[in-house]
């Protein structure tokens, strides 16, 4: 087993329209208006740009991020990573009753050498680190849309 490698599985149940919540998640400058731990995202090309993000841990992982798939009519938006992490992400997005259900899914290696080092002692403590931060993004989204002005997401 390659104690780097991670797989990583969690849906967020909202209160809109699903195409709503897709150009919100397409929209990944915007990132840290709503989600606590992405502490930067910087768009560097039409397809392309560079995240930070922190959750319990003290640390920082940092990444470039390129567009892999845009596909709204799918409500699928893959992205792929290098840096810190290595791999790819991938939300779907479907309609769950009158609002929207965001999949996310994510495979990964981690480079960032601490976290390479402490691959086998601290993997419980990772993974629970980024329960928290997918937590904190499903809040935050979530008072974001509440937030809105009413219609603000309509399709």
């Amino acid at each position: 087993m390659d104690w780097c490698r991670y797989r990583f599985r969690s849906h967020w149940d909202l209160d809109a329209p699903p195409a709503a919540v897709y150009r919100l998640l397409a929209a990944g400058d915007e990132y840290p208006r709503w989600w606590p731990q992405v502490r930067a995202a910087v768009r560097t090309g039409e397809r392309t740009g560079t995240a930070r993000f922190r959750s319990v841990v003290p640390y920082d992982l940092v990444v470039t991020v390129g567009e892999a798939r845009q596909d709204p009519a799918a409500g699928v938006l893959e992205l792929a990573l290098s840096g810190d992490l290595e791999g790819w992400v991938r939300w779907t997005v479907t309609a769950r009753g009158n609002g929207a259900r965001a999949l996310f899914e994510q495979e990964v290696v981690a480079r960032k050498p601490l976290l390479r080092l402490f691959a086998l002692p601290g993997r419980p403590l990772f993974r629970i680190n980024h329960a928290l931060m997918m937590r904190g993004g499903r809040r935050g989204l979530r008072a974001y849309l509440a937030a809105s002005p009413p219609g603000a997401h309509s399709v």
